[in-house]
């Protein structure tokens, strides 16, 4: 099944492979690892959050972690940041929450946000937009794909900005 995400990528000459889990897999990043036999760290969470502006970023994590409050309203410059509603999820991406993919969707101007700690992985798992089915990347190609800023959201030791 070739889906947008996948066709995004062969636009740009992206190397992925396709996964598929089984649908009865309970939802989120974490089941999507012990399903396919990655870890967790190696699974991306895909979220949308929104500043008290109305501007709607998505924010790449991986499975084991969340993005730290502080770093997250820093990189965005604003002090008022939440999780998107599931509505604006839909509206915003055109998917339901559980398979947002990171990339084809966005228009241009739109940010995205790649923890740090995604790029000391080899292999990446991410939605593919169809539950039950992952699109595998190495870093630098989802960097490539989503156009996304790397930044360090999950690492309080360390300051946001990458060097």
């Amino acid at each position: 099944m070739k889906l947008p995400a996948h066709e995004h990528l062969d636009r740009l000459g992206v190397a992925y492979e396709i996964a598929e889990f089984p649908p009865s897999t309970e939802k989120g990043a974490a089941s999507v690892a012990h399903a396919l036999g990655f870890r967790e760290a190696q699974m991306v969470k895909t979220l949308l959050f929104e500043t008290g502006a109305g501007e709607r970023v998505l924010v790449m994590v991986p499975a084991d972690r969340s993005a730290i409050s502080g770093h997250l309203k820093r990189v965005l410059g604003s002090r008022n940041v939440r999780l998107a509603s599931s509505e604006a999820v839909q509206q915003t991406t055109g998917y339901a929450i559980g398979s947002v993919p990171p990339f084809h969707w966005q228009p241009p101007g739109f940010r995205s946000l790649l923890d740090a700690a995604l790029m000391r992985e080899e292999r990446l798992g991410v939605g593919a937009g169809v539950w039950g089915h992952e699109i595998l990347l190495t870093p630098q190609a989802l960097v490539q794909a989503s156009g996304a800023q790397v930044v360090n959201l999950t690492d309080a030791s360390l300051p946001v900005l990458v060097e």
